[in-house]
């Protein structure tokens, strides 16, 4: 492999053969020189994905992302003899089990690439996995850990230095930081998502061939993981349905409706709690003196139905900068509201207001919506709904919602060419048994 022209290999991380196969098509077309089988692809189709691959690309190499544990030996066997050119076997399985692999590789054509997944020492470990053979050791930042965040480049730098075979990278690399793991010394550049959830693949896909060639990032502002200072811009960029979909259907307030004057707004944020009686308006309006710019306020007002919320306290909050106001009771001058632009939602809408009693607590546990809400736990609301985030998988959820996203895009795209949500789904092969 020449290190002016590393190898872009192409991951298929799809449960149906069909949309892997038009991906791994649109991505050749574009320039990915390896077309890899990825797990979720082999354990929903078997071994028969990679010989339907192999059958329609027998110019490239195919990768078997098996990631092996165990009976390395017959699991290599049946991949090569599927038509893998390269199978993937885990770093953190036994030397016994990598030396099999490699004797198995050996005799039915295929090399060993060792998947550094959740190993303490890669570069150690490449060392002994080299010695028995293995062709490739690959620096694997997995899924759920890139929602977290964090550099990889500076693991791939020790890992290149101590490595003595060459280093693949895999782990939500984009048209922008492709090109820093060439820098680092990647021989071999995986991507998944930036290119298989485009909508136009080959497109994407010739944007990171480029970008990888001549080491020149090429901006995007999709596929890319926000770090825990752009919260709110990532939460922006998704809906409401994004986000419960990334927190598995799961934080989202019910019986609680958008007032809105613009469909198109969204509004995220840090929560300041209030828990007050119904009418009682005096703790949710000082809670907007504490507030600071860009919080939303959450009301517990109990579902009453009197209204503790209308135009006057609209003026005020949007004067400090909060982003909105989501309250468990009733909320009045709806017009007015609307006119000015603050985004409320509210359970109720009510023309009578109660009195500033001064009961209830500000910065508590409260109940909105039927969902715990805590003081700093996000926010994140738009025409569909409020849903809350833990304050501490925020920057997790928002990058998840964001793959939600993406995902939906390529889908779109496939059912703009004359598909279905069923067909591209399958649905009827996904139904649950039993």
């Amino acid at each position: 492999m020449a290190a002016h022209h590393p190898v872009l290999q192409v991951a298929l991380d799809f449960e149906n053969l069909s949309r892997a196969l038009l991906a791994a098509r649109e991505a050749v077309a574009g320039g990915a020189d390896w077309v890899e089988a990825g797990t979720p692809l082999i354990k929903s189709e078997g071994l028969n994905a990679v010989r339907e691959l192999k059958r329609e690309f027998h110019d490239r190499r195919i990768v078997a992302d098996m990631k092996i544990m165990d009976t390395g030996g017959f699991e290599v066997e049946i991949a090569a003899k599927s038509g893998a050119d390269v199978v993937t076997v885990l770093g953190a399985a036994d030397d016994d089990t990598l030396a099999e692999a490699v004797r198995s590789g050996e005799k039915y054509g295929a090399q060993v690439m060792v998947d550094l997944l959740g190993v303490a020492d890669p570069g150690a470990r490449a060392r002994t996995a080299a010695g028995l053979g293995v062709s490739y050791a690959c620096l694997h930042v997995g899924i759920d850990q890139q929602m977290r965040g964090g550099d990889p480049f500076q693991s791939l730098r020790d890992l290149v230095k101590a490595s003595p075979i060459p280093v693949a990278v895999a782990g939500g690399l984009n048209s922008e930081t492709a090109p820093k793991a060439v820098e680092a010394g990647a021989e071999i550049v995986i991507v998944g998502g930036a290119i298989t959830k485009s909508e136009r693949i080959t497109e994407a896909t010739r944007v990171i061939r480029q970008a990888l060639d001549s080491g020149k990032a090429a901006p995007t502002a999709l596929f890319r993981r926000y770090s825990a200072g752009e919260i709110r811009e990532a939460l922006l960029k998704v809906s409401s349905p994004n986000v419960t979909d990334a927190m598995q259907r799961k934080g989202a307030m019910h019986g609680i409706l958008a007032h809105l004057k613009d469909y198109h707004v969204r509004v995220a944020g840090p929560a300041v709690t209030v828990r007050t009686l119904d009418g009682d308006w005096a703790k949710p309006v000082e809670a907007i003196d504490r507030a600071e710019a860009g919080d939303v306020i959450v009301v517990d007002a109990g579902g009453g139905t009197t209204g503790l919320w209308g135009e006057l306290a609209s003026w005020s909050a949007h004067g400090k900068g909060v982003a909105g106001v989501v309250i468990d009771g009733a909320a009045r001058d709806l017009d007015a509201i609307l006119d000015l632009g603050f985004p409320v939602f509210s359970r109720h809408v009510a023309p009578d207001a109660g009195d500033a009693k001064g009961h209830g607590e500000i910065g508590v546990e409260v109940h909105c919506g039927g969902q715990l809400v805590r003081p700093g736990d996000w926010i994140m609301g738009d025409l569909s709904g409020v849903v809350v985030i833990p304050r501490e998988r925020a920057q997790e959820v928002a990058n998840r919602a964001l793959d939600v996203l993406e995902h939906e895009n390529r889908v779109r795209e496939e059912i703009r060419r004359g598909s279905t949500l069923g067909r591209v789904q399958n649905l009827e092969r996904w139904e649950k048994v039993g």
